[in-house]
Formats: C-alpha cells, sequence, structure tokens
C-alpha cells in the first residue's frame, strides 16, 4: 500500500485546528502536530505525531517540517477570554513572525504546498462585512489578530509556495455536517457563520484536490 501523505499542523491544539488533526487522521493522513504539552493531548492515534513546542521555535517546525507533503495552519492571536478587550496571550505579531519561519522553512524543505486560515474582514474584505464588526475590528483587541492576519497574508502570498489562505466567517463549534459556501470575490455575500469543522474539512478537501492553489477563498455555512 502507498504511504499516507504526511502533513504538519500548526495551531493544532486551538478549537479548528484540533478538527484538522481528527479529520486527517480520519482520511488516514500521517500527522505532525506542534503542541506546547504532549502530556496534556487527549488524543492518541498511530498515525499521529506530538511534536513537543511552540510555532516561535524555528527548530520545532524544523522538525514538523522535515518530509511532509504539506503544512496546514489554524494559528490565531488568542486572548484571556472571549470577550474582545481581553488582554492578549499571544505576542501581537504572533502570525506574521511565524509566516516568516513558516515560509522560508517550506522553501528550504521543497513543502510546497501551503494551507492557512486568517479570516473573512482582511485587507480587501473589510468593507464587506457588517458595520458593527468592523467597530469591533477598529477599536477592540480583536483587531490586533485581524491586522497581524493582514501581514501573514501578505507575507505568504509573496512566497512561491502553492498556498491557499482560507478566510472564514464566525466561527462556531457545531460538530455536525455541513455544508460550505465559497465566496472569492464581493460579487456574493457569505453567510456570517461556519463550523470549525467545516473549516478543517474545506482545508483537507483543499488539499486533498488541490483546489484554490494562490487563491483566498471565503468560506461559510450554506
Amino acid at each position: 500500500m502507498p504511504t499516507p501523505p504526511t502533513i504538519a499542523v500548526i495551531g493544532a491544539t486551538g478549537r479548528t485546528g484540533q478538527w484538522v488533526v481528527k479529520e486527517a487522521l480520519a482520511r488516514g493522513y500521517q500527522v505532525r502536530a506542534i503542541v506546547r504539552n504532549p502530556s496534556a493531548w487527549k488524543l492518541r492515534h498511530e498515525n499521529l505525531d506530538l511534536v513537543e513546542g511552540t510555532p516561535a521555535d524555528e527548530q520545532v517546525l524544523r522538525k514538523a517540517f522535515t518530509g511532509c507533503d504539506a503544512v496546514l495552519s489554524t494559528l490565531n492571536i488568542s486572548r484571556t477570554t472571549d470577550f474582545p478587550w481581553s488582554a492578549l496571550r499571544s505576542p501581537s505579531d504572533l502570525l506574521s513572525s511565524t509566516a516568516h519561519k513558516v515560509v522560508a522553512l517550506c522553501q528550504e524543505l521543497s513543502v510546497k504546498r501551503l494551507l492557512v486560515t486568517t479570516a473573512w474582514g482582511v485587507l480587501e474584505t473589510k468593507k464587506d462585512i457588517p458595520g458593527w464588526f468592523r467597530f469591533m475590528i477598529d477599536n477592540s483587541n480583536i483587531g490586533v489578530a485581524y491586522r497581524d492576519h493582514e501581514r501573514q497574508e501578505e507575507i505568504i502570498e509573496k512566497s512561491n509556495l502553492d498556498w491557499t489562505i482560507v478566510r472564514p466567517v464566525g466561527l462556531t463549534n457545531g460538530s455536525g455536517d455541513q455544508g460550505v459556501k465559497v465566496v472569492l470575490d464581493s460579487s456574493a455575500q457569505p453567510k456570517l457563520m461556519v463550523s470549525r469543522r467545516a473549516v478543517a474539512r474545506f482545508m483537507l478537501d483543499s488539499l486533498a484536490e488541490a483546489r484554490y492553489v494562490k487563491q483566498k477563498p471565503i468560506i461559510s455555512s450554506e
């Protein structure tokens, strides 16, 4: 039997990243998940390798990426709570500083495929989101992540990798099957919510089907 593809997952302990790991394992992938504390990781699987450390450490990224077929990242800047004005737990440049390392290592290690999540509302899509949410981006700590997502996108877009930048709308924790609506320009409006599981499935579908290469699909529920 052919060896299953190997993917590295950045942001694996986050709420979307955990779905990426679960769905990838269900599809037969060999998964390397970067986790700060492996002993606290409950999921165990013969095709899952836990790489201890953080994506801020270049050597941790190198260990995870070496021999991989693709890198998937759902990394985000976290706050102490979901309250928009709560304090940051992550550095304000976590996404862009990690993107520099990821792009350089992917190029060095010949890992051509990179899929990352950012958000609907970054760069040219900010004008399309509801006014109340633009206010939140401009006036609360939610905006810190959005501004660094923009820097992250610019770094990735300038690379020679086969990248896909997935821009989900508001995220929910639903675990059921959910279809996805894909919007590639402002001629159509997405719905306002999508489940994290659906985002994970969309990323893995895009990887398996080599779709949306060098594109920035906005995704929502159907």
